[in-house]
């Protein structure tokens, strides 16, 4: 290959990183780091750092997993686990998925209530319908296209949900106090582990690997791997870098404006504290940005399913299948009127404990010599992707110890 076409093959992988970042700032984020703001103000900023580096480092893994092997890390684990403990795998890899959805769904409705007054469960299923024409647009137009319209969407939902900085009043000084790691009960860890679950995603970790593989077929000439996995660095940087600061400046748009505001424990009680302290404009933004969010991340959390099922049983159903069976569960959900900001939250909680089921067999396979060749992970870098994951495992049995004993 000409060097000509070496840097065009690189310019052509930016891109999947910026799909998989979209599951960075869904409805489960937009509720997790309102509610984080508004309860706590700037307690919890360190959180979100933390987790947006912990994302950058498991992305990458799991983007150079899928380049380096040509296949996801779902195929990885299907080749390598025996029936039950596949099959097993699957189970709780499909509610990880289910649980996206859940957040992803609930979140769009909110919006469209938001803009349109549009009953919820209404709201709900148009989302799902928007989010097959999505679907539709990566099985008939290819996988480019299908970034396109994503990246364009994430677009939108960082315009909506930053905008509200320039017109609100943050506390710097207080947000740089936020930056000192600590919590103040069992709520805060509640909360953390919320967002934690929200920021390092489960799904977005299988996902990533397929779109790599995906965007450069099974099989990549190895002389071309040093090119695109420095592109993939830099797509991996730039994309959580916009994520990270859209649920940053989220969370400082509560803290600032909503901190003490009675009724902001929810998505609709924040965005009408914001259209009244910040104007109408901001509150359109706020429900636009909300509105784009549910619609790409849904798509993009039925994409990951698909790579789940197809890499661990080794069979696919048509999207527009999956697509209905994965919606019942959140049409259910608004049919009975449960809180959808509690749910969006709890949601997030159940990720979080899904994320070391993803993250530990990425380490492991990504640092095998057997596997990567000489693109194995490092000795350091193994050693900082495992302190990561003992840091989440930490949080999460602190979350489950002072949930249950009500400790706090």
């Amino acid at each position: 290959m000409t060097e000509t076409a070496g840097r065009g093959r690189s310019t052509w992988l930016l891109g999947p990183a910026f799909v998989a970042a979209v599951a960075y700032v869904d409805p489960g984020n937009v509720a997790a780091n309102i509610t984080a703001g508004a309860q706590y103000g700037y307690l919890l900023v360190w959180v979100l750092v933390a987790a947006n580096l912990m994302a950058v480092l498991v992305q990458y893994l799991s983007a150079k997993l899928g380049l380096v092997t040509g296949a996801s890390l779902p195929e990885l684990m299907g080749a390598r686990l025996s029936r039950g403990p596949r099959l097993a795998y699957w189970l709780q890899a499909e509610l990880v998925a289910a649980a996206t959805d859940l957040a992803e769904v609930l979140g769009g409705a909110i919006a469209l209530h938001i803009l349109f007054d549009i009953p919820m469960l209404l709201g709900g299923v148009i989302v799902g319908v928007v989010s097959m024409g999505l679907l539709a647009v990566q099985s008939r137009r290819g996988q480019r296209t299908f970034e396109v319209v994503v990246v364009a969407l994430l677009a939108v939902i960082t315009l909506g949900f930053s905008s509200g900085l320039f017109f609100s009043s943050v506390s710097w000084s207080g947000a740089a106090q936020g930056l000192v790691p600590r919590f103040e009960g069992a709520q805060t860890v509640l909360l953390a582990a919320s967002m934690l679950g929200a920021t390092v995603m489960p799904h977005a970790v299988y996902a990533h690997s397929a779109l790599s593989r995906d965007r450069h077929g099974a099989s990549v000439p190895r002389h071309d791997l040093p090119r695109l996995l420095t592109a993939t660095r830099w797509d991996v940087v730039l994309s959580i870098f916009v994520a990270g600061s859209v649920n940053i400046a989220m969370l400082l748009l509560a803290a600032g404006n909503l901190d003490g505001v009675p009724g902001t424990d929810s998505i609709e009680g924040a965005h009408a504290a914001i259209t009244q302290a910040l104007g109408p404009v901001v509150g359109i933004a706020f429900g636009i940005g909300l509105l784009a969010s549910g619609l790409a991340s849904t798509s993009v959390g039925c994409y990951a399913g698909s790579t789940i099922m197809g890499g661990l049983l080794h069979r696919t159903i048509p999207q527009t299948v999956r697509r209905v069976v994965t919606l019942l569960p959140a049409l259910a959900i608004l049919a009975a009127g449960v809180d959808p900001t509690q749910a969006l939250v709890m949601s997030q909680v159940a990720l979080s404990i899904g994320i070391p089921f993803a993250v530990v067999p990425l380490i492991g396979l990504s640092s095998r010599r057997s596997l990567m060749g000489e693109h194995a992970n490092s000795r350091p870098l193994t050693v900082l992707a495992w302190a990561v994951v003992g840091l989440i495992i930490a949080l999460n049995l602190a979350l489950v110890w002072l949930t249950v004993t009500g400790a706090g």
